[in-house]
């Protein structure tokens, strides 16, 4: 099989050398994919693609007559991918789970960064200034935070905050009863959490999650942590909340117009995304660059299984990780399913 591999970074194809197979072979292409792109598809089998590429009508349309028959997503989310239109063109796999643990910690070391301004001490110390003025922090401990999404890595990041003596208060469209966790209302978790973060996958019901209509809602001085999905939380109301003192602080690895600025170097230029820029200066602001999930256990992870994944569609196997729309429910279709989407 040959897989055109767009948006590549070098700590990407580091990994997948590492899980390479003679009989898979990677071209590796630094652009995106996108409508004006897709053209490099052609004489390929698959696509490998990742969160900030396009795969909407246009492109699927444009793969499938450039003959691919895959696209391999090498992360969690699928948003930025048109399944329902791949119905019946294309298959479409994903990586549901790479070192949740990756994630889940640097969520929590955004979290102590802020509350023990290790950032500010850093920029400090390097210029010799060991004042102690202005960082005062607070205890985590005894606490309440709020976990919206009780998936793998919701529940790595709940049991990380039971470890430093949090209250956890838990939402979570399907609840697990049984889990031990504290279910609330989403009002009920907005009015309640010194710190709320977010661990749930963007759908129609979770766009904006936190927004203009949210604020009023929020707990004066809450923290808001995202390490999911940028549009989870509408930029504009968030910097609104940060001005008014509703929000103390905003951790975010995350940010709904990411696409055309994470995972490049815009450091000699100016960024014309006034909302980001006006974040970044806030001084209760830290910003990561969609940096999560990157550790060397969750890229050899990623790689494996997208490897995996290429495999089974290879060899006529029911692909595991297959998301499709047979049933119109992408979830749902999975669990019952016993053949290939289509």
């Amino acid at each position: 099989m040959k897989i055109a591999f767009f948006d590549a970074k070098e700590y990407e194809i580091a990994a997948f050398e590492r899980h390479k197979r003679e009989d898979i072979e990677f071209k590796f292409f630094e652009t995106k994919l996108s409508e004006d792109t897709v053209s490099l598809a052609k004489g390929f089998d698959g696509v490998c693609v990742f969160v900030n590429d396009t795969v909407n009508a246009a492109v699927i349309d444009g793969l499938k007559e450039n003959g691919v028959r895959i696209v391999a997503l090498r992360c969690a989310g699928y948003n930025n991918v048109d399944v329902r239109h791949c119905f019946g063109k294309l298959h479409v796999v994903r990586v549901p789970a790479y070192s949740p643990y990756a994630v889940a910690e640097h969520a929590m070391a955004l979290l102590l960064t802020s509350v023990r301004r290790i950032h500010k001490a850093y920029n400090r110390t390097r210029e010799f200034n060991f004042s102690l003025s202005g960082l005062t922090g607070f205890d985590l401990h005894g606490k309440t935070v709020g976990v919206v999404g009780t998936g793998k890595i919701g529940r790595i990041f709940i049991d990380i905050c039971k470890g430093f003596g949090m209250h956890v208060v838990a939402y979570d469209k399907f609840p697990d009863e049984e889990s031990g966790i504290e279910y609330v209302s989403l009002d009920e978790l907005f009015s309640r959490s010194d710190v709320i973060s977010l661990h749930c996958p963007l759908t129609e019901e979770t766009y904006h999650l936190i927004g203009k209509e949210t604020l009023s809602k929020l707990k004066k001085g809450v923290i808001v942590l995202n390490t999911s999905r940028g549009a989870l939380i509408d930029a504009e109301a968030l910097l609104e909340g940060i001005k008014r003192r509703i929000v103390g602080a905003a951790l975010l690895d995350v940010y709904e117009e990411e696409s055309d600025l994470f995972f490049r170097d815009f450091s000699g230029h100016i960024v014309e995304d006034d909302v980001l820029a006006r974040l970044i200066s806030m001084p209760n602001v830290i910003v990561t660059s969609h940096q999560a999930f990157l550790t060397e256990e969750a890229l050899d992870g990623i790689a494996e299984t997208t490897v995996q994944n290429l495999i089974a569609f290879r060899n006529g196997d029911v692909m595991e990780n297959e998301l499709c729309y047979r049933c119109g429910s992408i979830e749902d279709c999975k669990k019952a399913r016993k053949t290939r989407c289509f």
